[in-house]
């Protein structure tokens, strides 16, 4: 399948589209497309998708204000809200928030994209839906994917007319899947594969991954308790794997909007005396945003702790060479600390996530999902976490929360996803 080539499309709005496709770069005639800045896009496009953008990192970072911020952001999640699972029932009417796009892509977003793609038609591999209704609108000759990025997902994700599209969909849980057909979607147009984890962490045949797992474990489970209750298991799984006594490290990562960036200044604060003491290390993840990155260098300056290599800031202005960094990062990381973003997925690499508030009704079911499959915790107080956290190291629940995620929680996705693109192209 070497000579095989897709066309991936996302789109360049926080980091959540841009982190799925990143993972099937390999595998694209042309990196990563952007349906809301690809070369051919007018500018009245590119305006429509600026300010669409713009005003949902004002009203995300607005949440914070008491009362009146609060009120804002729950007007804008209502409009991208998820109706209840159960009962099951027929949900395949549109939604305002599926008219309105559908509205745009009729006036011309994405027609010019989709009239350069049908130049060399190849499987088209989208992460945002939107370019999938540009792609089933405009008529694309090849065949149209769509990556789910999340756990459970609104109507806008299903086409306009579910039931004779041929858009199919590549769905990282069951739930998704049947979501879907409570959207409309026929059965033969839902695969579930998983959702597309990198490269980068999982080497051939898991190696990468499952070295990684062998040490995480030790270092999540410093006194050896959760080792010796399940010590037959562990060892089978992960040969290498031992009790081991080093600095436990925790990742902090902020969304594409920058919210929740106090936080991580937090706990900064909070594991002071255990980061210079040697037993923490902590990475402020601060994405490709300068005026993130900024604010943690203060932190980092006020503390003292500029010349502390137990403390870095991840950073890079260019997204993808972001994404590589954070993926290294991930691999000496034993605790992702972020809110239920598509990053709920990652802790598929065997990483226990404490979960910050979730902002978004999809956030929202992927914190119900993590929960579900016991991977993740909701933070306690962050002012009291040199407390807590130590007690969870002890009582061996995040040893546990990286064995469940690990077992739980698919880590094949690009392979998966490949077989299926390719299965009849």
């Amino acid at each position: 399948m070497d000579n095989k080539k897709i066309h991936l499309v996302a789109a360049d709005m926080g980091y959540g589209h841009q982190r799925a496709a990143y993972p099937l770069l390999p595998l694209s005639r042309a990196g990563i497309i952007n349906l809301n800045d690809y070369p051919e896009i007018d500018n009245w496009e590119k305006s429509y998708w600026l300010n669409s953008q713009k005003s949902y990192e004002k009203i995300s970072y607005f949440k914070r204000i008491p009362v009146l911020g609060e009120l804002v952001f729950r007007a804008m999640d209502y409009f991208q809200r998820i109706d209840a699972f159960y009962p099951r029932r027929d949900l395949s009417r549109q939604t305002l928030q599926q008219k309105i796009f559908f509205k745009a892509v009729k006036k011309g977003v994405g027609k010019k994209l989709i009239e350069s793609l049908n130049k060399e038609v190849l499987p088209l591999v989208t992460t945002f839906f939107v370019a999938a209704y540009c792609a089933e609108y405009y008529h694309y000759q090849g065949p149209i994917y769509c990556i789910v990025c999340d756990a459970d997902i609104s109507r806008a994700w299903a086409p306009i007319n579910p039931r004779s599209s041929r858009i199919i969909y590549l769905c990282p849980n069951k739930r998704v899947g049947e979501r879907l057909k409570e959207y409309g979607v026929i059965s033969d147009n839902i695969k579930i594969t998983g959702f597309p984890l990198p490269a980068d962490n999982l080497g051939l045949d898991d190696s990468l991954l499952n070295g990684d797992m062998a040490v995480r474990l030790g270092g999540l489970d410093p006194r050896g308790n959760f080792y010796n209750k399940y010590r037959s298991l562990l060892v089978d799984l992960f040969p290498e794997i031992k009790p081991a006594s080093r600095p436990l490290e925790l990742t902090f990562a902020v969304g594409g909007a920058g919210a929740q960036r106090e936080i991580g200044a937090l706990i900064l604060r909070r594991l002071e005396a255990s980061i210079k003491s040697g037993k923490v290390k902590i990475n402020l993840v601060a994405g490709s945003r300068a005026d993130v990155n900024e604010y943690f260098k203060k932190a980092v300056l006020n503390l003292g702790l500029e010349n502390n290599n137990s403390v870095r800031i991840i950073y890079h202005p260019q997204k993808m060479e972001y994404f590589r960094l954070f993926n290294l990062c991930l691999r000496r990381t034993d605790i992702l600390w972020t809110k239920p973003s598509e990053l709920s997925f990652y802790t598929g690499l065997g990483l226990p996530i404490i979960m910050s508030e979730p902002v978004g009704a999809q956030e929202k079911f992927n914190r119900e999902w993590l929960l579900s499959i016991g991977a993740a915790f909701d933070e306690v107080n962050p002012e009291f976490v040199n407390e807590w956290l130590f007690d969870w190291l002890d009582d061996g629940r995040l040893a546990r929360a990286s064995l469940n995620a690990y077992l739980y929680v698919g880590h094949k996705g690009v392979e998966n996803m490949e077989k299926e693109i390719f299965s009849n192209f």
